[in-house]
């Protein structure tokens, strides 16, 4: 689920296209009616134009080589606009609706020329339905059996989520104006027009909230989904020399870049050498399961219960062992066994917070 970069620029490019058009249609058509509600969907529809721009914008930068600077590289700069997004159809969407409809409502007064509202509208309804079927066919190649409430909230890829709730945003705002304009030409209370635009408002800043808190949270740091997660741990308990996951950490670094750390405990005969073989060994078997998993970091140790017992008979060289190194392994050995003496601060081999 995390992946779906190029079918998310797809769908914000579809977006971006009806949006422009949209907000074009709405504001010209609100000059003729003086509608607030049209008002309302057009500001909405260039700050959704504007949040797609900003989208692109985070893919591009995201793709920017690591540096000195930032080690880990830049992925996270599309959970930096996401979020940003987020923000500018709150404000320039939802805030800016609701101020609109409370004044018209305040203030109402009949509107001019409805047919130019109403075809407009359609037309709206019509280009908007063509962007959200675009964003939904996108996501059903990533999202697999997962419905859409899960795959809004794990979804680790942002421009998706953000680009299926603006439209269906969008689509319920011109359903919305749509309506409130018709039961104000059928009652001849102008005061529905302003109702309407309140509504959109109060829908727009449901839909931003839902946003800020989904997207930031990933730029806080998710964990890899649950299926990530497993493959990963069969990918490292698999390899015959582990003899057990101690315990594992996984962070997305951006939507298609996994930072995995995990503590293994090993066959207690390696060598050193044989010790740093195991580790690369596991991390290509980690790739070649989860290619996402690009920066791993696995800690060889032993739990707290082995490192009790006696270790004296367990360090014996492999067999792939070079002769100078099997023989200094012997002759320390001899002077009384190896691990002898040597400091270990208590309780090292816990996982973090364990009791």
């Amino acid at each position: 689920m995390a992946a779906g970069g190029e079918h998310g620029t797809k769908a914000v490019l579809a977006a971006m296209v009806a949006n422009g058009a949209i907000a074009v249609a709405k504001f010209v058509a609100f000059l003729v009616t003086g509608a607030s509600s049209l008002l309302a969907e057009s500001i909405h529809s260039v700050a959704d134009t504007g949040n797609q721009g900003l989208l692109l914008l985070g893919g591009k930068r995201a793709k920017r080589a690591a540096d000195e600077e930032h080690p880990f590289g830049y992925g996270r700069e599309r959970y930096f606009w996401s979020f940003v997004v987020a923000i500018v159809l709150f404000l320039l969407g939802a805030v800016f609706a609701i101020y609109e409809g409370i004044h018209k409502i305040q203030d109402p007064h009949a509107l001019n020329s409805p047919e130019w509202a109403f075809g407009v509208l359609i037309f709206g309804c019509l280009v908007e339905a063509w962007s959200f079927r675009t964003a939904i066919v996108e996501a059903n190649k990533v999202r697999g059996r997962a419905g859409w409430i899960q795959f809004i909230r794990n979804a680790k890829s942002p421009e998706l989520p953000v680009v299926i709730l603006e439209d269906a945003g969008a689509m319920a705002g011109l359903v919305m104006a749509l309506g409130a304009i018709t039961t104000a030409e059928v009652t001849g209370e102008p005061v529905w027009d302003g109702i309407g635009t309140l509504s959109i408002g109060i829908l727009l800043g449901i839909i931003a909230v839902i946003l800020i808190i989904e997207m930031k949270s990933l730029l806080i740091g998710e964990s890899a989904t649950r299926k990530d997660v497993e493959a990963i741990t069969a990918a490292i308990e698999v390899d015959p020399a582990v003899r057990r996951l101690i315990y594992m950490r996984t962070q997305h670094q951006g939507p298609e870049e996994l930072l995995v750390g995990a503590k293994v405990e090993l066959d207690h005969t390696l060598t050193f050498p044989e010790v740093c073989e195991v580790v690369n060994r596991i991390e290509r078997n980690v790739r070649a399961n989860v290619s996402m998993a690009r920066i791993m970091y696995i800690e060889p140790d032993v739990t707290d219960e082995r490192r009790a017992a006696p270790t004296i008979g367990e360090h014996e060289p492999g067999h792939d062992v070079p002769t100078e190194v099997r023989e200094r392994l012997a002759a320390e050995a001899r002077k009384g066994g190896l691990g002898e003496h040597i400091q270990v601060e208590p309780g090292l081999g816990a996982p973090p917070g364990a009791g």
